[in-house]
């Protein structure tokens, strides 16, 4: 045992956010300058269409007096809605001075920011545009399920994309080799990227967005994933305006503001056991 004497003060203990969460490898994370694009986005998606096969020489037995004909399709639009996450933290300014509580609220943010985002995000987007696909007999395994989702996004999408899991079921993954590191990031056999994110325990899913049943989870795929986000910004940026003077209480802020786009704005959800 130490000598009694007086405690030391020391650095606090600093974390590592989650390497493979929306924020990781299997989204292009843009550092935006304009402040317009953290105000929403809007744009005409590219290579969500189908493409499809043509004769030379139709039979026309098939379809007699009437010329072959080209199906073409109408580019269709797509809109990404903004959103701000923040961490605050309050008390008496005599015993905390500005310098820390700005410390506090970043540090805050930085471990923070990407597990409400994804919350967010399976609350407000996916959950509202993704396509249930769970059958009738109830969940998949783990396994089933990414070959669902996988098989939603060739046919839908035909190229690579992202598969996004809780990060509770993330072990499950490597059963059956479903998932391997490749480059740093999980991907599938097929390719996809694979985001396992804390903030996806929120677990809820179509049509009604309410939770899985417990040992359940909902997992979901999308077309590529882009992230827009603006630098950091604290609030009050003085020591004298974060002291709230009919409280005698120091209020600060660090926010952040963020874009979220789907490069064709759908989703498949599919529900799978974690047993």
């Amino acid at each position: 045992m130490p000598s009694v004497g007086l405690r030391r003060r020391v650095e606090a203990v600093r974390g590592t956010p989650l390497p493979h969460g929306l924020l990781g490898g299997c989204t292009e994370v843009v550092n935006v300058t304009d402040v317009h694009e953290l105000m929403g986005t809007d744009w005409t998606p590219l290579s969500c269409a189908d493409a499809h096969d043509w004769e030379w020489c139709p039979d026309p037995d098939e379809s007699p007096g009437q010329p072959a004909e080209k199906l073409a399709d109408r580019p269709g639009s797509c809109t990404a809605a903004p959103v701000t996450i923040y961490a605050q933290a309050t008390c008496n300014p005599i015993s905390w001075p500005y310098s820390e509580a700005v410390q506090h609220v970043t540090e805050t943010l930085r471990m923070g920011e990407q597990r409400a985002l994804e919350e967010w995000f399976m609350r407000e987007v996916l959950c509202d545009v993704g396509e249930d696909l769970t059958p009738v007999a109830g969940a998949l395994s783990i396994a089933q399920g990414v070959g669902a989702l996988e098989d939603w996004l060739g046919t839908e999408y035909g190229g690579q994309g992202v598969i996004h899991v809780p990060a509770g079921a993330a072990s499950l993954l490597g059963c059956c080799n479903v998932v391997h590191l490749e480059g740093g990031n999980p991907r599938t056999l097929l390719g996809n990227c694979v985001v396992m994110g804390s903030g996806y325990s929120l677990n809820s899913g179509p049509p009604d967005c309410l939770p899985a049943a417990p040992g359940e989870a909902w997992l979901y795929a999308t077309s590529p994933v882009r992230i827009r986000q603006e630098a950091p910004v604290i609030v009050p940026g003085t020591d004298g305006e974060s002291v709230r003077i009919t409280t005698n209480d120091r209020f600060v802020i660090a926010e952040r503001g963020f874009v979220i786009e789907i490069a064709c704005c759908r989703a498949a959800a599919v529900r799978v056991t974690l047993c």
